[in-house]
């Protein structure tokens, strides 16, 4: 029961952790040519003023390069023909994000067999992981910085490259043997500095790949979902077959390819290319002055920290250790592959609907994870467990694509990435004091009786979401 249950909170953990380092990717096809003129962060740079009205880039003739949406030779002047989402930069930017959640949801599984499998305690695999946790806290903010200072698509190349030395060292320690636990450590620590600093790119490079925010969005949350299923289970195979330190090879190999297609991906110039940039302590003042100027952005994202700190956090663990002592390991690992396959269901209906008002939508749609806990904390049968998980699933993820092209599209270019740092530092920190918490916490109360509590406090975050008038009225742009 012991491996089991080690075994089931090592895969809880490696939906955390790759939720993590996805939490807001969005994307776009590429084009180098117009885009379809509106609002938004490619409109202009901007300080704390909401973006400015619709305006073509410079050179929209209607001419199209390739991969490009300007209209088709002969069309009537004025029209607008849709661009594809599946241009050059769109599919390289959609081949980065698979392989990069494949192989970060690898890294938890490997770490584990490894260590515990070398003689170190469970309690190694908790400190590896809070290494990484811990470096990308610290340093998220400041990659949202450098991204913008430098570009988003250099510092993700960048980020690409600090990581793969550390995957090929751990690879090449664990295949010859087990290597001391202070090395362990330092390189997850250095694994999660280079997330950090490719993290808040993601966010700001959407905008400028796609002409459909939405879509690509949507799109890209079904591939991370299959991938957050896929990448445990190859890394559990591989680790059967050979071992762990094949499993560190094929990660390394994922960031290699991650840095090539973005490498490879060729972004239109935008305005905030070109703004001068101040130094580091006054663009993250500059940043927490575009935070604090939306209401709406940080009203959200106050909420989400209660959300993470007492429903997100407490969820994690303690779904792990309840269904797997109820029910076995088995039915766990079913449990989480129903959950991501709601999360492929929930990305694939951000692709039909469109709502005028996303985060009132979107908070609507999360209504789905208080009844997955309220079945959890009542001790529900299996199948009514597996319906809540495909549920919960499909909810979280509508929200997140709701949420992520919200902030794309109405947040200006030229300070994207670091309000996507501020988002992930706030909403990391309180889910990692939740999770620290709830041990200790159900403990002294039960299991259940968190849980329940939690379902009662996503009902109060639905609630707050949709009363907070500059959320609940933010219309869609474009």
């Amino acid at each position: 029961m012991a491996d089991g249950l080690r075994n089931s909170v090592v895969v809880q953990t490696t939906r955390w952790y790759v939720c993590l380092f996805v939490t807001d990717n969005t994307h776009q096809s590429e084009a180098t040519g117009p885009f379809p003129a509106r609002s938004g962060p490619l409109a202009a740079p901007s300080s704390s003023a909401a973006p400015s009205a619709p305006s073509a880039p410079s050179g929209s003739s209607g001419s199209a390069e390739p991969g490009g949406s300007g209209g088709p030779a002969g069309a009537k002047p004025g029209a607008e023909a849709p661009a594809s989402l599946w241009g050059r930069n769109f599919r390289l930017f959609f081949v980065a994000r698979a392989v990069a959640v494949f192989g970060e949801g690898m890294v938890p599984v490997a770490f584990a067999a490894a260590l515990t499998g070398a003689g170190y305690p469970d309690a190694s695999v908790g400190y590896t992981l809070g290494a990484w946790t811990a470096a990308f806290a610290l340093f998220v903010l400041f990659g949202g910085v450098l991204a913008d200072r430098f570009t988003a698509r250099r510092m993700m190349i960048l980020a690409d490259l600090l990581r793969l030395p550390g995957a090929a060292v751990l690879a090449v320690s664990f295949s010859l043997g087990s290597p001391p636990l202070w090395a362990v450590y330092a390189l997850s620590a250095l694994s999660g500095v280079g997330s950090a600093l490719f993290q808040p790119g993601v966010a700001s490079t959407i905008p400028r790949i796609a002409p459909d925010v939405q879509r690509a969005n949507a799109v890209i949350r079904v591939i991370e979902a299959l991938m957050v299923m896929a990448g445990p289970a190859a890394a559990g195979l591989l680790v059967a077959l050979s071992g762990a330190g094949p499993v560190f090879a094929v990660n390394g190999a994922c960031f290699a390819v991650s840095a090539l297609c973005f490498t490879l991906m060729r972004l239109p110039a935008v305005p905030a290319d070109s703004v001068r940039r101040e130094s580091l302590g006054r663009e993250l003042a500059g940043g927490w002055r575009e935070f604090r100027s939306r209401s709406w952005l940080w009203g959200v994202i106050a909420i989400w920290t209660v959300h993470g700190l007492v429903v997100g956090g407490p969820m994690v663990p303690l779904t792990a250790t309840l269904v797997t002592g109820d029910h076995g390991s088995t039915t766990y690992g079913i449990l989480m592959t129903v959950q991501g396959a709601g999360s492929a269901v929930g990305g694939l209906l951000a692709v039909r609907l469109r709502p005028q008002r996303p985060l009132a939508a979107g908070a609507l749609a999360l209504l789905g994870l208080p009844v997955f806990l309220v079945l959890l904390g009542t001790g529900a049968p299996v199948p009514l467990l597996y319906a809540g998980a495909l549920v919960e699933g499909a909810a979280f993820a509508f929200w997140l694509v709701m949420w992520s092209t919200t902030v794309q599209t109405h947040v200006p270019q030229d300070a994207l990435n670091r309000m996507h740092a501020y988002d992930v530092a706030g909403s990391l920190l309180m889910m990692g004091v939740g999770r620290t918490l709830s041990g200790p916490v159900a403990a002294q109360v039960g299991t259940e009786r968190v849980l329940l509590a939690g379902s009662g406090v996503a009902l109060l975050v639905v609630a707050a979401l949709l009363l907070v008038r500059p959320i609940r009225t933010l219309r869609r742009v474009a």
